[in-house]
């Protein structure tokens, strides 16, 4: 994953799933989630998902939530996840202000 909290941006993919975890949710809620979110835009795989929170568990953006050993295993966002959620959510506010200046959209 090459999310870069520091100096840039969070992959797109990375932050639908911070932002699925703001309530706790088991993978294929996360998946629904961020389907429904992006209107079918984005579609993650089973592999492509559990890698991304494998890396995620890794940063301690997210942790399991409640019962660990059950066979839907749930996840929820950390204070680190939140930080760096947020730290996207400014960096795209500021893109689409630029982008609006730039276009001479702002309203």
């Amino acid at each position: 994953m090459r999310d870069n909290v520091k100096g840039g941006a969070l992959t797109e993919v990375t932050f639908f799933i911070l932002l699925s975890l703001y309530e706790p949710k088991h993978g294929y809620a996360i998946m629904q989630f961020i389907e429904e979110m992006t209107e079918g835009r984005l579609s993650l795989g089973a592999g492509t998902l559990y890698g991304a929170i494998n890396t995620l568990l890794e940063k301690g953006w997210i942790k399991p939530y409640g019962d660990v050993n059950g066979r839907q295993k749930k996840y929820v966002i950390t204070p680190d996840g939140k930080k760096a959620a947020k730290t996207e959510l400014a960096r795209l506010r500021k893109l689409v202000d630029f982008a609006s200046d730039t276009m001479g959209e702002r309203s």
